[in-house]
């Protein structure tokens, strides 16, 4: 048995959750990567996939065997790259998932620069607010601002993202600024719902925490529609400051609660965790550290 095509074909089955997917990628026939899995579970001795006729999905014992795969495929990877990358340029396909309103806002201007570069790597960039699986949809880097949840992923820190809460100078006239957080319950509020706290907004002062769970009329995964909503004079919202700069500098949104602090977010730079980081993914993290920030912390979110 072809032990190494055969985990090849696994992984990619399990990534792309088709076989006739994994046979495109790797540009071998569906019996053919089939086979390859068959054969390596009758080397097991145990069911690896799930498989009706479109879909095939890892059994428990194939999630493990996955995990561990896409580990000794990183390794094989790093050893060729290990005497090669000496005298060669990163070369290939970089998958990377960023959000929508930091790739288009912030990501985006400086692609041009990491592609000079690198002129040998193609970069495909996909943008999404959806919460997407790194290893499961195939992408080399995952960029989030988040609060990061538990998974056995590695993340490296970029950026700090702060946070502030803004509105209208319309809607502050027709309603008043609030002056502490507990005012917020008599607001309308802008909120995006997709963070670990939901809802719910902390304010720190000088006081202490405060936690509001705010009466809002939007709730939206995308913050430059709250912005712009805000912007209309719709209520207040809890924005990162990257995207409420520019409309606090022409005067169209105003920071309130100045004296309170929501808890900063961060960028951080998603990947599997492997011994040997390849040569394509270090360059481009270490290309965001570079234009974004000077941190350089790696955790494991587990």
């Amino acid at each position: 048995m072809d032990k190494l095509g055969s985990l090849r074909a696994f992984v990619k089955v399990v990534e792309s959750g088709s076989f006739a997917e994994a046979g495109r990628q790797l540009r071998l026939s569906r019996s053919a990567i089939s086979k390859y899995v068959a054969d390596l579970e009758e080397s097991l001795g145990v069911q690896l996939l799930n498989r009706t006729t479109r879909h095939a999905s890892p059994t428990e014992n194939g999630q493990r065997y996955f995990e561990r795969a896409l580990v000794i495929l990183s390794e094989i990877e790093a050893a060729d790259q290990a005497v090669t990358q000496a005298q060669s340029a990163p070369r290939g396909l970089l998958r990377v998932n960023a959000p929508m309103s930091f790739g288009t806002m912030r990501l985006g201007p400086v692609l041009a620069d990491f592609m000079a570069r690198y002129g040998e790597l193609q970069l495909q960039i996909v943008l999404s607010d959806d919460l997407l699986d790194p290893v499961q949809d195939g992408f080399d880097v995952t960029l989030r601002i988040a609060e990061l949840e538990s998974s056995s992923l590695i993340a490296r820190k970029i950026m700090p993202v702060a946070r502030m809460i803004c509105a209208s100078p319309d809607y502050l006239a027709r309603h008043g600024t609030p002056k502490h957080p507990q005012d917020l319950r008599e607001h309308a509020s802008l909120t995006y719902g997709f963070l670990l706290t939901g809802n719910q907004w902390k304010l720190t002062g000088a006081d202490g925490d405060h936690w509001i769970q705010p009466a809002w009329s939007l709730c939206v995964n995308n913050a430059e529609v709250l912005r712009d909503v805000a912007i209309k004079g719709r209520g207040l919202a809890l924005l990162p400051e990257f995207i409420a700069a520019d409309a606090l500098k022409k005067g169209e949104l105003r920071a309130v609660l100045q004296d309170y602090s929501a808890p900063p977010l961060a960028l951080y730079a998603v990947y599997p965790p492997t011994r040997h980081l390849s040569v394509k993914v270090r360059l481009f993290i270490d290309f965001l550290v570079e234009r974004f920030g000077r941190e350089d912390e790696r955790v494991r979110t587990r």
